[in-house]
């Protein structure tokens, strides 16, 4: 439980599509700052139409062990979606985390408390030893999140991804 209300984490489902799709769209002015460039128009990208293939490739993904997709809910409604990629184990036992929350429920702790519970599966559950998140360095509220759940700045990762048209 945060501010905002019971926050938890559920495996995504091909009905989550008009929610998504809603939501990205509508938000689009909000996260596509943030995001990876993938070369597909926006519109067309995060269209319901483009949601079951999106979806099964996460769920894909999770049956091989490599990725952990979740939709982010707040008191049962859809509020964002929470992504632990590139899973792996051995002597290395490392992963990634990414997440993002719908603009009119920032602030109230939801992304606090969903990469609190992502962490908390990634070291018990899945026995990883570290996960990393990359966030760019003017995103300061997104750093602030990571800061409260314990993690801690390493290094600037120079020309890692293209993010909103610049590396």
């Amino acid at each position: 439980r945060v501010a905002a209300g019971l926050v938890r984490l559920r495996p995504v489902r091909l009905r989550d599509a008009a929610a998504w799709s809603r939501t990205r769209l509508a938000d689009r002015r909000h996260l596509e700052p943030w995001e990876p460039v993938s070369g597909v128009d926006w519109n067309v990208r995060h269209a319901v139409s483009s949601w079951p293939s999106i979806c099964s490739g996460l769920r894909s993904e999770a049956r091989r062990g490599r990725m952990l997709p979740y939709v982010i809910e707040l008191d049962g409604q859809f509020v964002g979606q929470l992504t632990i990629g590139n899973v792996t184990h051995g002597a290395l036992r490392s992963a990634w985390i990414g997440y993002w929350v719908v603009k009119s429920k920032n602030g109230g702790g939801i992304g606090t408390g969903a990469l609190a519970l992502g962490l908390d599966h990634c070291f018990s559950g899945v026995r990883l030893h570290r996960v990393e998140a990359t966030v760019r360095p003017e995103n300061a509220p997104s750093r602030a999140v990571l800061a409260r759940v314990g993690f801690r700045e390493e290094g600037l990762l120079r020309r890692y991804l293209e993010v909103d048209g610049a590396w």
